[in-house]
């Protein structure tokens, strides 16, 4: 957006009689309040946001004590160019200090604590990995070229596994680009793609992880709380234990009308009608349905139920209209959609974070995640920023890990990760850390291990093609749309936090027609100077000065080439 498009909308007419009922308690629903509020000049009082559970955030979440273990089941990356999450954060006053915002205390934070990662791999249990590089052979590079060129309409259900040679895997770009945003090579190449042009700036240190931003806390606690907090003294309805079970429309030709809202509370079932200048917007689907948690001494039980919550509810919409989607191609194999996370709670502790910021030169929230790259299962950590919760006391401190290989044997722990207990995680990340010798004494200050099993975690990067997720406003809608990750947004990348304030956007300006122009997604791919950097840096030539490449074979086998 330029400058002559940040206008404060007109309000909308009717505007203070008018509804907006927000089904789900995510960070979609939340930024559509705010906006609604700054944008749309709806009072607060007459925004409801309706969640099944008795905390908002959805997949943004962090919560815990000292005394039973703290959990967070992940955080998203975040990076400059997020520019509807910026300018959401950016009217949103900071918890310590009304007088700034959250974007404000978020940027100053990252200048005085940027992260670069100076321990992106390791191996032979405790030992630094090569991370130099990208590791990508000409043919490789080739390939990832020949991805940005070709359309996802001729990509279409593709499959990284099919796309990419055998020998794509076995590079450092893969253990680095996988584990960055958890893709297997049975999810979509198309993904891939959008993740490539939508972050091609940040090519040339994806070995380092520079350009990635961190939050104070975790995101629950810097991020969603502060919106809640604003939200609520704003006026705005937050209902909690509403299970929402299906919506009601009126169809007439290509017009789409809502017309009620069916949920259970207290165990029993109501109807909310919906005026047809309301608005209704519906999450159509959690990364996080259905996650179950267990502990120091239990693994957390995959959910295989049948009852999805709002993956049922869009089940039901689909039948409804064409235009509705297609949810049973992401949310139909948990296999292929899940994976888990666990939160380690450290006491008193003076083994495990001392040896680590040795090993890695790195400082509490700074460093980023750190793959192990010869585990079974494909492990990573991270060590967060100190506290990583509001209420952690000093003494007490927080490591969080993941794993991308559910169902093989750990190389310690002779049992696949999905089976373990969290102590077994423990033990198998001890181990390869180099820290064997030391797992009982280390234990004896462990306060709790929590994993959590998420079934539909990866679920959006499942094979699809146009149509499978609906648009944000779907064709003829009058007052109804999906927002979060299962809708629609062109060029954007699902598993973000802008992909949800985006979509809560759109939403807003188009079905309340404000008539205000949204910021474009950040197109680093059409950036010539951009674009040469990538090349150089998956060729392998990044430390090459460009005035000592010669044209002819810059522009060897390239359409600029050919055009020339």
């Amino acid at each position: 957006m330029n400058n002559y498009q940040r206008i404060n909308p007109k309000a909308p007419k009717n505007i203070g009689t008018r509804k907006a009922y927000l089904l789900g308690g995510g960070i979609g629903s939340l930024a559509s309040a705010a906006f609604l509020i700054r944008d749309a000049h709806m009072t607060g009082k007459n925004i409801h946001i309706m969640e099944q559970l008795e905390v908002s955030g959805g997949s943004m979440d962090g919560a815990g004590t000292a005394e039973k273990g703290y959990t967070a089941r992940g955080g998203r990356e975040i990076e400059e160019h997020f520019e509807c999450f910026m300018d959401l954060f950016s009217f949103i006053p900071s918890l310590k200090d009304k007088n700034i915002s959250v974007l404000d205390e978020f940027v100053e934070l990252n200048k005085v604590e940027p992260i670069e990662s100076h321990c992106r791999l390791v191996e032979k249990q405790g030992q630094k990995a090569d991370f130099s590089d990208l590791g990508l052979s000409k043919q490789n590079a080739m390939e990832l070229g020949k991805l940005h060129m070709l359309t996802e309409e001729a990509l279409g259900a593709t499959t990284i596994g099919e796309y990419f040679d055998p020998s794509f895997f076995e590079t450092k770009f893969w253990y680095y680009w996988a584990t960055m945003f958890a893709f297997e090579q049975w999810h979509s190449v198309v993904e891939v793609k959008r993740y490539m042009e939508r972050f091609m700036h940040l090519i040339g240190g994806m070995n380092r992880l520079e350009g990635i931003l961190h939050t104070e806390y975790n995101q629950y606690d810097s991020l969603i709380l502060p919106l809640i907090t604003w939200l609520k003294e704003q006026g705005v309805s937050f209902e909690y234990g509403c299970k929402v079970t299906d919506i009601d429309f009126q169809f007439a030709g290509k017009e789409k009308t809502a017309t009620a809202i069916h949920f259970i509370r207290d165990g029993k079932d109501q109807v909310i009608k919906v005026a047809e200048d309301d608005l209704v917007l519906f999450t159509n689907g959690s990364m996080t349905e259905n996650t179950t948690r267990g502990d120091l001494n239990n693994p957390a039980v995959l959910n295989r139920s049948e009852d999805k919550g709002c993956f049922s509810v869009w089940e039901k919409l689909a039948k409804k209209s064409p235009d509705f989607g297609h949810p049973e191609k992401f949310c139909s194999d948990i296999d292929k959609s899940k994976w888990m996370s666990f939160t380690v709670t450290l006491k008193d502790d003076d083994i495990v974070f001392p040896y680590l910021l040795k090993l890695t030169g790195d400082k509490p929230g700074m460093g980023g995640l750190v793959t192990i790259k010869d585990s079974s299962w494909f492990m990573s950590w991270v060590v967060p920023k100190h506290p990583h919760f509001i209420n952690q006391p000093d003494n007490v401190k927080v490591l969080w890990a993941y794993a991308l290989n559910m169902d093989v044997p750990g190389d310690y722990i002779k049992k696949t990760f999905s089976d373990c207990t969290g102590r077994e995680m423990f033990e198998e990340l001890l181990f390869h850390m180099g820290l064997k010798d030391k797992i009982p004494e280390i234990l004896s200050h462990t306060t709790n291990v929590i994993p959590s099993m998420m079934p539909y975690i990866t679920s959006q990067f499942m094979p699809r093609i146009a149509g499978d997720r609906p648009q944000v406003i779907p064709e003829g809608s009058k007052n109804f749309g999906f927002i979060g990750q299962y809708a629609e947004i062109p060029e954007d990348c699902v598993f973000t936090v802008e992909y949800s304030v985006r979509g809560a956007m759109m939403a807003v300006y188009g079905l309340m027609d404000l008539g205000k122009t949204m910021d474009s997604v950040y197109p680093s791919q059409y950036d010539i100077r951009v674009l040469v950097n990538a090349a150089k840096t998956c060729l392998g030539v990044d430390k090459l000065p460009l005035k000592n490449i010669p044209l002819g074979e810059l522009l060897k086998n390239t359409e600029l080439g050919k055009l020339l």
